[in-house]
């Protein structure tokens, strides 16, 4: 696009951006800033969540059994069913094992911990594979999985105090089947105090699991039985209300960094610049000219600020993949271009106002101006 007097917009982009090196890197820090922050807030939530779904999905079963009240987020399930509904369950036509579990966490690290039966929490799917040592047979022994142990640096025979007890670590084994710790069942109950209660059922069928699900949905009224599929199609940030709240909030706020920093850095820039800007209306250029001129500035800060943060983001990936490695963050295509296009409504939103009042500078004054 060229003005009346023939200028190139885009060159003249390019050398405003050059001619004020700490204001344009400011703006792209900032909006840098905002694209960092919704990507990795979303990306841990999704990251967790999915890796978290990967791991029930691990431990082998084909349904779940919750009770009436209680959370998709397991941890925050109380024990509050009792024991005895796995012989119910077991009853029902098609159902192979029943496999009872009490959830709890420990507080120092927010690691879940599972009770579990060793017998039938084996029997769902292949079962433990051990990296080394062997199941727990003692009520104050605990098994780990291979991230937990590489994270804390355990081996077999450590001691870990967990739920406020010290336990010795009796093996290792390979990662993905529910939770990172595992200890007997009975062990949990007497520390929850859940005396022959469980928090929910792991339930393995014999392949005609609809079939199965419809039968416990009538034998057990008011339960949630949900299969794996229906499971991990729920555990995603956009399908869970209870987070929309807080990713929300963290949008907004990214969108206030963007906002603010490209508001100021233009409105500042704006003054510095009257005598331009009038010489520009001297020569012929309009105020939609103007507007245009100031606004491809902003695009141009706000993409090289997508790009900066959108790289940084991978960056601080790596780091925290290769310091925490039980964290997942997961780098979503769609959550990518969606924090970029922000990043642009934020920013233009940002240069409207300064844009428009420059459009409006009368040429004798504005090349008066000092």
């Amino acid at each position: 696009m060229q003005t009346t007097s023939g200028f190139n917009c885009w060159q003249m982009v390019w050398a405003n951006a050059r001619t004020r090196p700490a204001r344009t890197a400011l703006c792209v820090v900032g909006v840098a800033l905002q694209v960092l922050l919704i990507v990795l807030i979303v990306g841990m939530i999704d990251g967790e969540l999915t890796e978290w779904a990967h791991r029930v999905e691990g431990v082998g079963a084909d349904l779940l059994v919750r009770p009436p009240g209680s959370s998709i987020f397991f941890s925050l399930s109380a024990a509050s069913v009792p024991e005895q509904v796995a012989d119910e369950i077991a009853r029902v036509p098609g159902v192979r094992v029943v496999a009872p579990v009490l959830i709890a966490v420990e507080p120092t690290t927010l690691d879940i911990v599972y009770g579990i039966d060793p017998d039938t929490f084996n029997a769902l799917g292949s079962g433990f594979r051990f990296l080394a040592g062997r199941i727990f047979t003692g009520p104050r022994e605990v098994v780990v999985d291979d991230i937990k142990a590489r994270t804390a640096h355990l081996q077999p025979g450590q001691h870990i105090v967990l739920l406020g007890q010290d336990f010795t670590v009796s093996g290792i084994v390979q990662s993905g089947r529910g939770a990172r710790l595992f200890i007997p069942l009975r062990t949990a109950q007497e520390l929850a105090g859940a005396d022959h209660r469980v928090s929910m059922f792991y339930v393995s069928t014999d392949g005609a699991t609809a079939a199965v699900a419809r039968l416990l949905e009538n034998q057990l009224p008011g339960y949630h039985i949900l299969s794996m599929e229906e499971y991990l199609t729920l555990m995603n940030s956009s399908n869970l209300p209870d987070l929309q709240p807080f990713v929300r909030s963290m949008i907004g706020l990214g969108l206030s960094i963007g906002f603010l920093v490209v508001f100021l850095t233009t409105y500042t820039v704006i003054l510095e610049r009257t005598r331009e800007i009038g010489i520009l209306k001297s020569l012929g250029a309009s105020r939609g000219q103007i507007i245009g001129l100031l606004l491809r500035e902003t695009i141009l800060v706000a993409m090289l600020g997508a790009a900066l943060g959108l790289l940084a983001a991978w960056g601080v990936r790596a780091v925290l993949h290769r310091e925490v490695p039980a964290l997942t963050v997961l780098m979503s295509l769609p959550w990518m271009v969606r924090a970029v296009l922000l990043a642009l409504i934020a920013a233009l939103a940002g240069a409207l106002y300064p844009a428009l009042r420059a459009a409006g500078f009368d040429p004798v004054e504005a090349l008066a101006y000092e």
